[in-house]
């Protein structure tokens, strides 16, 4: 069954963690799209969608905060030994003048062309009473194998039940329609977010390199927003940098 979008009735935030130390595409966040630095481009895309009361870049990296600056975007300096990218998040959430903000919004920093039905509906999970919210698309039969690529198998309720990069022979995905593409958004309820960043690390979440087998393995579910309208998602090699350049063309094309 559907679930109504709901209209955003709470404080809510969003934060774009952001570090320089990716190891399948040196300096990310830097690497040019379309002439402006990535993490420039998703954040400006991701104020652009006025969904977040605020929007912060969260980083480890005064080069980061240099990037960010020109686009008007605040840019806050965190710790340098977080595990992932919800630990930088929960840290700028717990700052004194965030306080408020009961729902909080995770947009991965290499989403230059996220959706707003993606991000609303991660948050719309979310306000309908799951702790966790996060979104999806249609796994494109040539990225089933694709280890860049995370996978989402989701439930006829709409909760995940494995994230993985891998396609496990395993009752859990004998299904295929249910096998979506997961996309880097994530939505919290703000004492869940919290929790979850005190949480120990797991085994598979190392393996995996896949953060949110974390909460998952605590006894924590995933509401997921099954979405169309996201036609590119992340940007983990140079490949589909030059994919997104392609992308962030066309749309300039059309756009004039």
């Amino acid at each position: 069954m559907t679930r109504p979008l709901l209209i955003l009735t709470v404080p809510h935030l969003c934060v774009i963690p952001a570090r320089l130390g990716s190891t399948r595409l040196t300096s990310k966040p830097l690497r040019l799209l379309n002439g402006d630095p990535l993490i420039a481009v998703v954040a400006q895309r991701v104020s652009s969608l006025g969904i977040a009361d605020t929007v912060v870049v969260a980083t480890d990296d005064e080069r980061i905060v240099d990037a960010v600056t020109p686009t008007g975007i605040e840019a806050i300096m965190t710790r340098r030994d977080h595990r992932n990218g919800t630990e930088r998040v929960a840290e700028v959430a717990k700052l004194k003048r965030f306080a408020d903000a009961e729902v909080v919004i995770n947009v991965q920093g290499d989403e230059p062309f996220i959706s707003r039905e993606a991000v609303t509906g991660a948050v719309d999970r979310v306000l309908a009473g799951d702790a966790l919210g996060t979104a999806a698309m249609p796994l494109a039969r040539h990225d089933v194998f694709d280890r860049n690529i995370v996978k989402a198998v989701v439930d006829g309720a709409g909760y995940a039940l494995r994230f993985s990069r891998d396609v496990p022979a395993s009752v859990a995905w004998s299904c295929q329609p249910h096998v979506f593409h997961h996309l880097g958004v994530y939505a919290y309820r703000r004492s869940a977010l919290l929790h979850w960043a005190r949480l120990p690390a797991t085994s598979d979440e190392i393996e995996e390199g896949l953060e949110q087998l974390r909460p998952m393995s605590h006894g924590y579910r995933f509401g997921v927003a099954v979405v169309h309208s996201t036609v590119f998602s992340g940007i983990d090699t140079e490949k589909e940098l030059q994919q997104a350049q392609a992308s962030a063309r066309s749309l300039a094309e059309r756009v004039a």
